[in-house]
């Protein structure tokens, strides 16, 4: 990995995102949107505070799986990829790249969403929402490179779509976001346990409705970081110049 050319990867890709604002509005706004439309759903601050937590983190995980799958796999099919493999550029250099460029957005993404729950729609947090948000950047990330990793086997925007109930929606209705997990069948707590997202739902709402640090809240932090990590060394091993 040379960090010269991942940042020049990162600088391309922040530049494209410049040109492209709807796509910047999509990845900025929407999460924060979806927040303020469950809170009037629920109408009530209490059980908003209850399950926004939570939702703080499917929401831009589930945003930043598309928009990484879908971006890289434009790249790929329009044979950009292949032009800039053709450079001394390495497959952990562009997904790095990526994973910086995608990572700068998913800051300023869960921030607006924090704030806007924090101060405007009444979200209560017991803990350090520096904590808070330390986690729901981990979590966007983490869609990120899993949406970077599952890109290598799409060969259309239409199937890097189909590839959320596989690798998203098990997650989304797993993680205790519907039912705490440890009143699920052994099978279904089993695969919960397997998924990462369950780690970082259990920290968001740990922080949410303790102040205290603990191992468990260290682990589950820890889980989140290193499948990110895994899920990006993964897609830098798959990676394909282009799609035939």
């Amino acid at each position: 990995m040379t960090v010269s050319i991942t940042l020049a990867t990162t600088r391309r890709i922040l530049a494209q995102l410049r040109h492209d604002p709807r796509t910047v509005v999509m990845l900025v706004l929407v999460p924060t949107l979806l927040m303020v439309l469950l809170r009037f759903v629920f109408n009530s601050a209490e059980t908003f505070s209850r399950i926004a937590p939570a939702l703080l983190g499917v929401f831009p995980f589930v945003i930043m799986f598309l928009i990484a799958s879908i971006t890289t796999l434009r790249e790929r099919t329009a044979g950009t990829l292949e032009r800039l493999m053709t450079l001394p550029l390495g497959k952990f250099d562009l997904l790095a790249g990526y994973a910086l460029a995608f990572g700068l957005v998913a800051v300023l993404q869960v921030a607006v969403a924090t704030a806007v729950s924090l101060w405007w729609l009444g979200l209560s947090v017991a803990g350090s929402v520096w904590s808070l948000l330390l986690i729901t950047v981990l979590d966007a990330l983490l869609g990120m490179a899993l949406g970077l990793f599952v890109s290598a086997f799409a060969t259309s925007e239409f199937q890097a779509v189909q590839f959320m109930p596989l690798f998203v929606l098990p997650q989304t209705l797993l993680c205790g976001l519907f039912q705490p997990r440890d009143q699920m069948g052994w099978v279904l707590h089993w695969l919960s346990d397997v998924m990462p997202l369950s780690y970082a739902v259990e920290a968001l709402t740990q922080v949410t409705h303790s102040a205290d640090w603990t191992m468990t809240l260290t682990r589950n932090i820890l889980v989140v970081l290193g499948c990110a990590v895994l899920a990006l060394g993964l897609g830098a091993a798959t990676l394909r110049r282009r799609t035939p």
